[in-house]
C-alpha cells in the first residue's frame, strides 16, 4: 500500500503558518494515464530573480519498503517559468515516513533560475511525486543501520 497523509498540525506550524493548514491538499493525478501526483501549494508564494525557496507541503508519504517517492518539477514550470528543483530530483524513501525528526514532512527546495520574479498562488500545482521500485545488488551485504532523522539524517549514528 502507498498513499500521502497530512503531516500534524505541529509539526506544519515549525516551518508555516498554522492557518495555512486547512488549506493543505492531497497529492493527486490529473488524468487517468498520469504517472505523477501532482503537489499542491497551500500558500501563496513569491520567488525573486535567482531566489531558492522551500515549500512545506504539509504532505507526507508511506510505500512499501522497496519503493521510493521522485519529486520532480512540472515540466511546465520549468518551460514557462524557469523554476527547477534545487536538488534536481528529490529521492524520498520508505524510511523517511513518521521520522522522528519531522513526520516525513516532504519539503520541496525550488529555485527560479530566470530573470523575473515568480508568483505561485494557493493551489497552484508545483511539483509531482511518482511511486518507483527500487532494485538492489545481488550479493549484498546486509544493511542493519535504520534511519535516524529527517532529512541529511542518512550518515547520523543511531543511538
Amino acid at each position: 500500500m502507498r498513499g500521502f497523509e497530512l503531516v500534524t498540525i505541529n509539526e506544519y506550524v515549525k516551518k508555516r503558518k498554522s492557518e495555512e493548514y486547512k488549506e493543505i491538499k492531497q497529492p493527486s493525478r490529473a488524468t487517468a494515464n498520469a504517472a505523477g501526483y501532482d503537489f499542491y501549494l497551500p500558500y501563496e508564494l513569491m520567488i525573486a530573480a535567482h531566489e531558492a525557496v522551500i515549500i512545506s507541503t504539509g504532505i507526507k508519504a508511506y510505500m512499501p519498503s522497496d519503493e521510493f517517492l521522485m519529486i520532480v518539477i512540472r515540466s511546465s514550470l520549468g518551460f514557462k517559468m524557469g523554476l527547477r528543483l534545487r536538488n534536481q530530483v528529490g529521492i524520498i524513501d520508505s524510511d523517511y515516513y513518521n521520522n522522528v525528526d519531522n513526520e516525513g514532512h516532504i519539503l520541496v527546495a525550488i529555485e527560479n533560475t530566470s530573470d523575473k520574479e515568480v508568483c505561485l498562488h494557493q493551489g497552484d500545482r508545483f511539483a509531482q511525486g511518482i511511486f518507483m521500485k527500487y532494485q538492489i545488488v545481488d550479493n549484498e551485504q546486509m544493511i542493519v543501520n535504520k534511519r535516524a532523522g529527517g532529512i541529511g539524517s542518512t550518515n547520523r549514528k543511531n543511538k
